[in-house]
C-alpha cells in the first residue's frame, strides 16, 4: 500500500476559504483537517468544512450527464455522455441565438464560489448575452459598493490591535464566520466593549455591553440616529472629519430628523440604548463595526451600508490600528475582474439589450436581478428568454415568490442545470451536468471578509465522470465556436490569473500562501480612492444618477408602517439567517449536517406562541399575503414578542424527484414578494428587492394547525443513513 500525501490546499464549501490539509493515499481522500499555518483559520473548520468528504463521495452525488425523459420535472432520466450532453447543449443555445438572438440566453450561478462564477460570466459574454443572474445584490454586494462609493475600498475590522469598542451588526459570527468571532471573543476578553445589534439574542448578545434588539429591516433608521447622537453631541473625530470628509454639513443637517425617540419609533430601540451606544462607540478609541448579510436586505441595503461606512468615518476610524482598515491582497486577474469576464469585449448594441438597461439602474451594475429575468421568461418584457444555463444555483429555493420562478422554469424552452447534487431546480431541467467538487480541481482563492489572503486550492482525486465548471465551459464553448476565449487547460487560465502576481500556478503549488497587508493610514499617502479624494459623506455620484446623496429612511413594504390594514390579519413580523450546518439551500442530504438540524424550525417567543395555542415542536403553517408554508415550532426567549424567526433554503432531498423534493413545502420564498426591482426614489434600485430569500419584511399570520396534519406523518422525512465510512 503507497504511503499517505498530506497536500494544502483551501475549503471550498463556502467563499470564506479556510485552510486545510488533505490526506490522500490510493486515490482516495481519506481525512481532512485544519491547516494550523494558514494565518485565516488557523486549523479551525466549520461544520461544512468537515463534512468535506461526505460531499465528495456521497452515494447520491450526480455521477455523469442525465437527459430527462417525458415530461419537464417528472423525474425520469437517462444516463448519456458528455460529448451528447456539450453538444446537445450547445445545439438549442445556438439555436436560440440565431432565432432571437444571444440575449435570449440567461446564465445564472448561486451564492459566491470562487474564480468557476467568473467563468460562467466570460463564456456568457463570449456567446454574446448581456443577462447573468447572480445573487450579489442581496448578499455582500451592496456593503462593498457602498464602501466605494463612500471611502473608496472595502474595509475590515482589525481585532489583532485590538479595538476597544466592537459592534456586530446583523451578523452571527459563531455560525458564519468563525474565524473572525475567535478573534472578536478574544478582544473582548482583553476588554473591548460589545455592542449588539440584532432581532434575536445570539450568543455574543448575551455576553454584550449593549444589545439592541432591532426591529427587522430599520437598520438604516438606527444608524442614521446614531449618527444624530453622535453630531448632535460633538463626539465626532473633528481633525479627521475636516481634514478628509466632505459633505458633513449636508449630514448634519439631514441627521436632524432622525432623534434617537423618532427612531425608537421606527427600530423599537429605546432611545436609552441609541444613546447609550452612539455615545460608547464614539468615544471608544479604536473602534470596529462586524457587519453581515442583514444588512443587504430589503430596499434600504446600499443606503443602510452607507450610513455605517459614514459612521465608521465620522468617529476617526478609517485605517487606524484596531479600527476599520484597507486590506491590500495579493494583485490578481481574479474573480470578476474584466480581464477574466471580458464585459469590455462585448458589443456595445448587445450590452444595451441587457435585462437591466430600462430600469435606470446605477451605470456600474453589470449582473442582472433574478426578478428581471423571471419576468423577462412569464411576461417577455422587454422580451423573451427562451433558455437558461444554471451553475450551482436553485432558484426555486433562493429567489423570492417561488411560484414564480417555477412558473418560469416551466416556460424555458431550455434549461441546462450544472450541480453536485439533483435539486429541485435541477429536477427541472433538460440536461443536467455532475459538477466537481472543490477536491475535484485546482483553483485560486481569495479572502473577501477580513484577512488579505490569497490561498492555493489543489486537485487531489477526480470521482466518475464528473467535471470542474471550467472543463465544462471549455467544452461547452468548443462545440460552439468559441474556444479561442478559453484556454486549452485550466492550469492555463490560473497562470494567466497569477500573472500580475509574477507567478506561475505550477510555482504557487510550492508556496501555497500569499498573505496580504493590512494597510494602516494609507489614506496619508494616497488619498481616499473616491473622486474627492476624501471620504464623500455626501456623493455628488449618486446625487448626479439621481439618487440620495445622503442616506435617507424608506420605510419597506408590507410591515404595520407603510400598510395600516396589515397588523390586524398579519401581526407579525417575519426575519431569517443562515443556520450553522448549512450554506443556503445546500447540504440536507449531507448527515452529519441534517444531525445537527433534521427540520425546518420557526423561532417563536413563548408568549407569541401562547396567544396562538402553539406549543414547543409543533408543526405549523406559516403565512403571509402570497401563500404558506410548514415548519415547526421552537419556543424561545431569545427572539422578541412582534417577530418570528423563519429557516430558509428548506426541501428535503430523501423525497421524490417527480414532487421537486417537496420543494414548496417550507421554502420561505413562497411567503416572499416579487415586485419589480426598481423604485427610482429609493436611492438605489440595483437593491431594491423586497421579500428576497433573507428578507426581514413580511408580515405573518402563525396559526397552530399541528392537529390537520399529524407528526407522525412527518417524521419519516428526517431518517437518515449513512452508506460508507468517514476517515
Amino acid at each position: 500500500m503507497s504511503q499517505t500525501k498530506i497536500v494544502n490546499s483551501t475549503c471550498g464549501l463556502c467563499a470564506v476559504g479556510c485552510g486545510i490539509l488533505v490526506h490522500v493515499r490510493d486515490n482516495k481522500v481519506l481525512k481532512i483537517e485544519g491547516n494550523l499555518d494558514n494565518p485565516l483559520n488557523q486549523g479551525k473548520l466549520c461544520p461544512m468544512g468537515s463534512a468535506s468528504l461526505e460531499y465528495l463521495y456521497h452515494p447520491d452525488r450526480l455521477k455523469e450527464p442525465l437527459k430527462k425523459k417525458g415530461k419537464r420535472g417528472g423525474g425520469k432520466w437517462e444516463k448519456i455522455s458528455w460529448d451528447e450532453a456539450l453538444e446537445t447543449i450547445a445545439s438549442k443555445l445556438k439555436k436560440i441565438k440565431t432565432q432571437f438572438g444571444p440575449e435570449a440566453v440567461a446564465f445564472i450561478h448561486g451564492a459566491a464560489k470562487g474564480l468557476q462564477d467568473s467563468y460562467l460570466t466570460r463564456f456568457a459574454t463570449a456567446f454574446g448575452s448581456p443577462n447573468v443572474g447572480w445573487q450579489g445584490h442581496v448578499c455582500f454586494v451592496p456593503r462593498v459598493i457602498a464602501s466605494q462609493f463612500t471611502y473608496g475600498f472595502y474595509a475590515v475590522p482589525d481585532y489583532d490591535y485590538p479595538p476597544s469598542c466592537i459592534i456586530i451588526w446583523g451578523k452571527n459570527m459563531s455560525e458564519t464566520l468563525h474565524h473572525a468571532y475567535e478573534k472578536a471573543i478574544k478582544a473582548v476578553q482583553k476588554g473591548s466593549r460589545l455592542i449588539v445589534i440584532d432581532p434575536r439574542q445570539i450568543d455574543l448578545a448575551k455576553k454584550s455591553d449593549v444589545w439592541m434588539q432591532i426591529r427587522p429591516g430599520s437598520d438604516l433608521a438606527l444608524a442614521l440616529g446614531m449618527i444624530n447622537v453622535i453630531i448632535e453631541e460633538s463626539l465626532f473625530d473633528r481633525d479627521f472629519v475636516e481634514t478628509w470628509t466632505t459633505g458633513f454639513a449636508l449630514l448634519k443637517d439631514c441627521v436632524k430628523h432622525y432623534s434617537p425617540e423618532k427612531v425608537e419609533g421606527i427600530t423599537w430601540v429605546p432611545a436609552t440604548k441609541i444613546r447609550e451606544s452612539a455615545r460608547l462607540y464614539a468615544t471608544s478609541k479604536p473602534a470596529v463595526i462586524q457587519w453581515g448579510n442583514a444588512i443587504d436586505h430589503g430596499i434600504n441595503s446600499f443606503q443602510s451600508a452607507r450610513a455605517i461606512c459614514i459612521l465608521r468615518a465620522i468617529t476617526g476610524n478609517i485605517g487606524v490600528p484596531g479600527g476599520e482598515i484597507q486590506p491590500i491582497s495579493t494583485p490578481l486577474h481574479g474573480r470578476r475582474s474584466p480581464e477574466l469576464e471580458l464585459w469590455e469585449k462585448m458589443p456595445s448594441d448587445s450590452l444595451n439589450k441587457s435585462l437591466n438597461k430600462n430600469l435606470n439602474l446605477m451605470p456600474i451594475i453589470k449582473y442582472v436581478q433574478p426578478q428581471s429575468i423571471i419576468k423577462s421568461i412569464i411576461d417577455q418584457d422587454p422580451y423573451a428568454i427562451h433558455a437558461a444555463y444554471i451553475q450551482g444555483a436553485n432558484p426555486l429555493l433562493s429567489y423570492s415568490n417561488a411560484q414564480k420562478a417555477y412558473e418560469a422554469l416551466t416556460k424555458l424552452s431550455f434549461l441546462a442545470v450544472a450541480d453536485m447534487f439533483m435539486t429541485p431546480t435541477a429536477a427541472m431541467a433538460d440536461i443536467v451536468l455532475p459538477v466537481a467538487s472543490y477536491l475535484e480541481f485546482d483553483s485560486i482563492v481569495t479572502s473577501p471578509y477580513s484577512y488579505p489572503i490569497t490561498s492555493i486550492q489543489q486537485k487531489v482525486v477526480r470521482t466518475n465522470q464528473c467535471l470542474s465548471d471550467y472543463e465544462i465551459m471549455t467544452g461547452l464553448a468548443k462545440k460552439i465556436g468559441l474556444g479561442d476565449s478559453f484556454w486549452e487547460k485550466e492550469e492555463e487560465c490560473l497562470d494567466f490569473c497569477l500573472k500580475p502576481a509574477g507567478l506561475s500556478f505550477e510555482e504557487f503549488r510550492k508556496i501555497g500562501i500569499l498573505p496580504g497587508q493590512k494597510g494602516y493610514r494609507r489614506h496619508e499617502k494616497n488619498k481616499f480612492l473616491t473622486p474627492s479624494g476624501k471620504v464623500e459623506l455626501s456623493s455628488n455620484r449618486l446625487l448626479e444618477w439621481g439618487f440620495d446623496s445622503i442616506p435617507e429612511y424608506k420605510e419597506p413594504p408590507d410591515t404595520p408602517y407603510s400598510e395600516s390594514n396589515l397588523p390586524e390579519k398579519y401581526p407579525l413580523i417575519l426575519t431569517t439567517w443562515k443556520h450553522r450546518p448549512y450554506r443556503h439551500s445546500g447540504g440536507r442530504q449531507i448527515a452529519s449536517l441534517r444531525e445537527m438540524q433534521p427540520e425546518p424550525i420557526v423561532w417563536i417567543n413563548p408568549a407569541t406562541a401562547a396567544k396562538h395555542g402553539i406549543e414547543n415542536k409543533d408543526w405549523i403553517y406559516i403565512e403571509t399575503k402570497r401563500g404558506r408554508i410548514l415548519q415547526k415550532a421552537l419556543l424561545t426567549q431569545d427572539i422578541g414578542l412582534r417577530v418570528i424567526g423563519v429557516a430558509y433554503g428548506w426541501w428535503f432531498p430523501e423525497t421524490a424527484p417527480q414532487n421537486l423534493y417537496d420543494w414548496d413545502k417550507a421554502n420561505i420564498n413562497i411567503l416572499t414578494s416579487h415586485p419589480p426591482p426598481l423604485v427610482q426614489k429609493w436611492g438605489h434600485p440595483i437593491f431594491v428587492v423586497s421579500g428576497v430569500e433573507y428578507s426581514k419584511k413580511n408580515i405573518i399570520d402563525v396559526r397552530n394547525l399541528s392537529i390537520k396534519v399529524p407528526l407522525k406523518s412527518l417524521q419519516s422525512l428526517y431518517h437518515f443513513s449513512s452508506s460508507y465510512d468517514i476517515y
